[in-house]
């Protein structure tokens, strides 16, 4: 009875493997990665499942993260399908240490969610709701329930992944099953199987490991010591690596089992008084209270039989251990069996008699199971006979229906036919008069898309004109203006080294210096003209330029560009450019900002500009009827370019743009 009793409640332990996180082993890492992609600017769905991902790091060690993770994830999810599966999946996952009933309904809604869904990630999700629905249902259901739902749920979907890691999880909790129903080989078998695998595809990876622990637990209750130490050594390999990881605590009990194989007590009750402090501070409950089980097993084979009944008396008050009538019966059996070592006859008998009346209470809920089975089978059998005494009766009936249905099929095709021909004058009616509205429709559309190509060639023709007249006008005060002004400074400046005493004169100075600024502001008014930057080296490098040319003490401009092309259309580049330059002058001019951020994208055919600043903003009801000649290039521009944008701002809380342009367009 010891034996098996401790067998059967150990078990435990290896499903709740299954319960632990699936995250790498180098777990601070892998937390710090996801709080990093939280602060970056990320598209919704990838910020709906680094939230998600978080629920599951934390739903042992601090479930007020948890949850504010997953509402976090349900914010982002918004009205996606698939990530709105994905909540009820991680819903379950936050409910799943502390309330069984809410997990177990979030799993298998989940799992209904997922089934509308084919890709790989969606099997995998889906198995994983399946095989955690019966881990919540176990203690209703029994063991029975979870290896049907495990072989003929969890696997074959596992299967459709393709991935021989999510095969080889459940693989190892399928050995855990039949190492519960006593089957060791098949357990050996699949385990194995399991480690093969993932030794190739998975060789630092969590599941490896629990497929190293796992087989550690079957090699012991088969009393194969000599391979449980080879697993449980390469168990601590993956570990040692990662001193604070919280599977430590299950490594530790897999050690503790090993040493009670052979007989180590002392090696044992190290290991279990290392495992007890981590699963108390992780707070793996149930793991917890297995650890006192086992050191109760080490006390009462070392015949310590006071420590060991303490540790059972301690296991019945917490309850975890005793929260199904199988497991309380075989723990009153060992107080029982306790007491009667250390003379307690009084207390055995109390023991005993409560070992009694759970077993009886157990035998009564079997019987009336039973009892309910035949029942629906003799109101089956009954029901039988009902509905074959029916079909006799509807025979007849049917028989004269038919006659009658036949009457009615013949006449109701004479009506029928005079309804499609009336049906058939009515469409071709319709048909016509629906031919000449479409064909309005077609001239109209042939109308508006000519006086929209017209539109476009005024507004190339403006566009273009106005970038000649502007290169015109900065050839000319570059060569012209410029070079007359650069004249006159050579010529003053040679004047006044052969004039004595001239040189000293501070006025003469002051005019040279402001000949020497004026030309320097000739140079930047021809530069931003006609940019050469551009025209050499490409929009992203001009763009740069742009920014850093707009640089000063007390304004910052951050730019940032991301894939875009150098194959683009001169003239495209141009516009962009100067759209860019609009948005930086206005910003700079208007809205009193001292930190810009620019940020270009190309997808395909399609430039995205994103454009804030922190100035002052301006109420959005006083843009509709805001007119000026920069507001008006920008809208011109952006029309040429077959674009559309968005303007978002309010006093007080700076000003966003976001424009979407095509760098292809229709002439």
């Amino acid at each position: 009875m010891t034996k098996n009793f401790i067998f059967l409640i150990c078990l435990l332990v290896s499903f709740k493997c299954a319960g632990q996180q699936q995250v790498p082993l180098n777990e601070k890492h892998y937390l710090d990665s996801l709080q990093q992609t939280l602060q970056k600017k990320i598209p919704d769905s990838s910020r709906a499942n680094t939230n998600f991902l978080l629920v599951e790091y934390w739903k042992f060690k601090d479930t007020l993260k948890s949850k504010a993770y997953l509402e976090a994830g349900t914010v982002a999810a918004k009205n996606d399908r698939y990530l709105n599966a994905l909540v009820l999946f991680y819903k379950g996952q936050y409910y799943f240490n502390w309330n069984k009933p809410k997990a177990s309904d979030a799993f298998k809604k989940a799992e209904e969610a997922l089934s509308h869904f084919s890709t790989k990630k969606a099997y995998a999700k889906r198995a994983a709701s399946w095989y955690n629905y019966a881990l919540m249902n176990i203690d209703k259901m029994g063991y029975s329930f979870i290896t049907k739902i495990t072989m003929e749920k969890a696997i074959p979907i596992a299967e459709k992944t393709g991935d021989p890691k999510v095969v080889a999880y459940y693989y190892t909790q399928l050995a855990t099953i039949l190492m519960n129903n006593y089957q060791f080989s098949k357990a050996i078998s699949y385990n194995e199987k399991a480690i093969g695998l993932l030794e190739k595809k998975g060789p630092a990876s969590t599941d490896l490991l629990f497929a190293y622990l796992s087989g550690v637990s079957i090699y012991c209750y088969n009393n194969k010591a000599g391979k449980a130490q080879v697993l449980l050594g390469k168990a601590q390999q993956l570990l040692k690596q990662y001193p604070s990881s919280l599977n430590y605590p299950l490594y530790y009990y897999n050690e503790s089992l090993y040493y009670c194989t052979i007989q180590a007590f002392d090696k044992a009750l190290s290991s279990i008084d290392k495992g007890i402090i981590l699963a108390k501070k992780y707070n793996q409950k149930q793991l917890y209270q297995q650890f006192f089980f086992r050191r109760y097993d080490v006390y009462q084979q070392q015949k310590e039989y006071s420590k060991a009944r303490q540790i059972l008396l301690d296991i019945v008050k917490e309850g975890t251990l005793t929260a199904k009538s199988n497991d309380r019966a075989a723990i009153y059996y060992e107080l029982a069996k306790m007491s009667d070592k250390l003379r307690d006859y009084k207390a055995a008998y109390g023991w005993l008699s409560k070992y009694s009346k759970t077993s009886d209470s157990i035998n009564s809920d079997q019987t009336k199971v039973k009892i309910n089975e035949l029942e629906a089978r003799y109101s089956s059998a009954k029901n039988q006979q009902k509905i074959q005494a029916l079909q006799s009766e509807n025979k007849q009936a049917q028989l004269d229906a038919r006659n009658d249905r036949l009457y009615k099929l013949v006449l109701g095709l004479g009506c029928l036919f005079l309804i499609l021909l009336l049906a058939f004058v009515l469409l071709t009616a319709r048909s016509r008069r629906k031919l000449a509205q479409q064909r309005e429709i077609n001239y109209r559309q042939q109308l508006s898309e000519m006086e929209r190509k017209q539109e476009l060639k005024i507004t190339k023709a403006m566009l273009e004109g106005e970038e000649l007249e502007r290169e015109r006008v900065a050839r000319d005060l570059h060569d012209g203006l410029g070079g007359m002004l650069s004249g006159v400074k050579i010529g003053l400046s040679g004047w006044t080294d052969t004039q004595p005493g001239i040189s000293d004169n501070k006025d003469l100075h002051r005019i040279i210096s402001q000949l020497d600024t004026s030309v320097t502001e000739l140079r930047r008014i021809a530069r931003n003209m006609v940019p050469d930057t551009l025209l050499k080296f490409g929009l992203e490098i001009a763009l740069k330029d742009l920014c850093e040319f707009y640089m000063r003490d007390g304004l910052r401009i951050t730019s940032e560009m991301f894939g875009i092309q150098k194959n683009i259309a001169m003239n495209v580049q141009l516009n962009i450019y100067r759209i860019v330059q609009e948005l930086i002058s206005n910003a700079v001019k208007h809205a009193n900002a001292d930190n810009l951020i620019l940020q270009c994208s190309q997808n395909e055919s399609t430039i995205f500009i994103t454009f804030e600043d922190n100035g002052i903003g301006f109420e959005m009801e006083s843009l509709k009827d805001k007119k000026g000649m920069g507001l008006d290039n920008l809208r011109n521009r952006i029309a040429f370019l077959q674009g559309k944008f968005e303007v978002h701002s309010s006093p007080g809380e700076g000003t966003s743009i976001d424009i979407e342009l095509k760098t292809s367009i229709d002439e």
